[in-house]
């Protein structure tokens, strides 16, 4: 996005374009004994309600539909390699759910493709009732020590760590991050009907360079100054110091006065859309070390509006509750974003693994980091196992949870995606 724009209609608002970057998560799950079931839901936050989202151009959604399978499939090799990589037995490896498209049994691991390419698993033969191993194998992964299994747990997460970080490396390296520049002033972009601000004669290209003697200084913050000063001065003459180029093409400064009306809720207006005066431009990284430098500013960057995003899911669930979509509004949200932009690609992709890192870290039943709590408490009680009774009980209950608020995200993006 090149702007941050206000809007005023009933008052002056700010809504700022850059802010609206689509922030999405995607939740999985990694069965130890039982197998995995990843993906029943996914998460997309930032984007409220997903009504009006533009389904046109099919080779998008397609493609954010490869995107998300290929994320999936990273996140079950890290698994998958890292059991493989230690010994420990594995039997099944599967990408998607739902009806089998492709299969290929090799001579330990049944390899197959799912006809839908939200989910995957990687299953172990460890509580199969045919598993053709001897309960004290020492490659089945029950039986290894707490810090294999770990490792294997907390591949998935590792895996899409990494490639996060190298789909941002390689935007940085090809197409290069955006990079907004800021200007002093705010830039007038249009009026509303019965503009107070047109009426008095501010034209739009206008740049304002300060509201009542306050200068805007070179900040994206600059537009909501302006708002806040035209809200808290309803019925009272408000000061705007201006610069347009004249009929020559040279820069003029004038001062012009506007009285912004009271809105309803008493806040006043003056029927203006602004913008940052700002510009941006593409940055592609001119050596390895500078890459790996900014794709690492970016990667933390995306992370901490993930976290964000998650916390105020967990602390302010009533405001946020509307803000979590399953995997169809994903798959929109996706398409719509690659539709604007190549780059949008490379920032669903991140924001995607980021997202799947994050959420599979928390230490909730059927995540990987459930297990991994599993395993935090069997090595404080000195390498006693918890119950598989009471492990099964608690995984059980969480791979139930994952399927029906799955299941009820889908139904409610589909029902939002349909025209009312």
């Amino acid at each position: 996005m090149d702007e941050d724009e206000t809007e005023a209609e009933a008052g002056t608002r700010a809504t700022s374009e850059a802010a609206a970057a689509r922030e999405a998560e995607t939740e999985g799950s990694f069965a130890v004994a039982l197998g995995t079931l990843v993906g029943g839901s996914a998460t997309c936050y930032g984007l409220g309600s997903v009504l009006g989202i533009d389904l046109r151009g099919p080779e998008s959604v397609v493609t954010a539909i490869g995107v998300l399978a290929v994320i999936i499939t990273v996140h079950e090799c890290g698994h998958f390699f890292a059991a493989r990589a230690r010994g420990i037995h594995v039997n099944q490896f599967a990408v998607g759910f739902g009806p089998n498209l492709f299969t290929y049994r090799g001579p330990e691991v049944e390899y197959s493709l799912k006809a839908i390419p939200l989910g995957g698993y990687v299953a172990f033969p460890d509580d199969d009732e045919d598993c053709p191993y001897p309960e004290d194998d020492p490659d089945l992964l029950r039986n290894r020590p707490t810090g294999d299994r770990a490792l294997v747990v907390s591949a998935g997460i590792i895996a899409n760590v990494i490639f996060a970080f190298g789909i941002l490396y390689n935007q940085v390296t090809t197409i290069g991050f955006a990079e907004q520049t800021y200007e002093p002033g705010v830039v007038v972009k249009a009026f509303t009907n019965g503009s107070a601000a047109k009426e008095a004669g501010i034209e739009v290209g206008d740049i304002i360079l300060s509201v009542d003697g306050d200068t805007l200084l070179a900040k994206s913050e600059s537009v909501s100054k302006v708002v806040n000063t035209v809200k808290e001065s309803p019925n009272e003459l408000v000061k705007f110091e201006l610069m347009r180029l004249n009929a020559s093409g040279a820069p003029e400064v004038k001062v012009v006065e506007v009285r912004p009306s009271a809105g309803p809720g008493g806040n006043g207006k003056v029927g203006v859309k602004l913008a940052s005066n700002s510009s941006v431009a593409k940055h592609i990284a001119n050596n390895p070390f500078e890459a790996a430098f900014l794709s690492g500013k970016e990667f933390s960057r995306l992370t901490a509006l993930v976290w964000n995003s998650l916390t105020g899911l967990f602390f302010n669930f009533n405001e946020n509750k509307e803000q979590v979509s399953g995997p169809i509004a994903i798959v929109a949200t996706g398409a719509e974003v690659m539709r604007n932009e190549v780059s949008g690609l490379y920032q669903f992709a991140a924001v995607i693994n980021i997202n799947l890192a994050i959420v599979n870290l928390l230490p909730l039943p059927a995540l990987d980091g459930g297990f991994l709590l599993f395993i935090v408490i069997e090595a404080l009680r000195g390498g006693k196992k918890i119950p598989v009774e009471i492990e099964q009980g608690i995984t059980g209950a969480g791979v139930l949870f994952l399927f029906v608020s799955g299941a009820s995200l889908i139904l409610r993006d589909t029902i939002n995606l349909i025209p009312h």
